[in-house]
């Protein structure tokens, strides 16, 4: 019984959390509402890995609530906001109406907003921390902007870490093919000296003996890795600058409408 009552009080919390900010609510009733009628189409069609792509979708745009309730922050509209259609265009557009193969800069726009919002979060817990009453110390505006990027960068290594294990342990394509022109190699080398010798001009791959309908090589997600760590560095970086001159000159209103705070 105590158990139960406690969930219900976690959940009436949760609801609050949703219900509160009326900006915030009709965005997420939109997209909720969106996911599910896309998970019904999917459904029946038969496509049950996208239903389970709109089932998860349905939990990420819930679960800003669901961290706010536990750990008593609150995040502030622009942020919440964000980080819903950030779901919604990662996983419903990007993956169940593949916007990831129609729109070539759709992945790489994502990434690059995922470091901004990644140094956010890592700025704030930093803020958070800093800003407890029973310390006694504070920390510079270079160490502070130093964590948000150097925790957006991790998060974001992480991932890739993620897409690389999937596509080895279950053969996906997490880490997406890029078609080049030129590459370099020491492999290729006849002498086997160490040297790299320079093909350029490649105008096909062959796989076992057959053409693939590539107009190049066809690289195995390095491309797209350091790639997508490049647009998460900038997207660090831009937070991380504006995050240093917050803390140098004790305030901006930009930076206080993404800050997490601590009730």
């Amino acid at each position: 019984m105590k158990k139960e009552r406690k969930l219900r009080s976690f959940l009436r919390a949760v609801w609050a959390e949703i219900t509160e900010k009326k900006g915030t609510f009709c965005v997420y009733i939109v997209l909720r509402l969106a996911v599910i009628l896309i998970l019904i189409v999917r459904l029946l069609d038969r496509k049950y890995e996208d239903v389970l792509l709109c089932l998860l979708t349905l939990f990420l745009l819930i679960l800003p609530q669901i961290v706010q309730a536990a750990f008593h922050i609150d995040l502030p509209s622009r942020l919440e906001i964000v980080l819903l259609c950030f779901a919604f265009a990662a996983e419903i557009m990007g993956e169940v109406q593949s916007f990831y193969l129609h729109i070539p800069f759709w992945d790489t726009i994502l990434h690059t907003v995922n470091g901004f919002l990644c140094a956010v979060i890592g700025f704030s817990l930093v803020e958070i921390l800093n800003n407890k009453p029973n310390l006694k110390f504070e920390l510079s505006p270079v160490f502070m902007a130093l964590v948000a990027f150097c925790f957006s960068m991790t998060i974001g290594v992480l991932w890739e870490f993620f897409e690389y294990g999937m596509d080895q342990l279950f053969l996906l394509d997490m880490q997406k093919d890029t078609v080049v022109q030129t590459i370099s190699s020491t492999l290729l080398n006849p002498n086997q000296d160490g040297a790299s010798i320079i093909i350029t001009g490649i105008q096909g791959t062959m796989v076992n003996g057959e053409p693939l309908n590539v107009p190049g090589y066809l690289d195995i997600g390095l491309v797209d890795t350091m790639q997508d760590l490049l647009v998460n560095f900038i997207g660090a970086a831009v937070f991380s600058v504006f995050g240093y001159f917050y803390t140098a000159r004790k305030g901006s209103s930009f930076v206080e409408d993404w800050l997490i705070v601590r009730r």
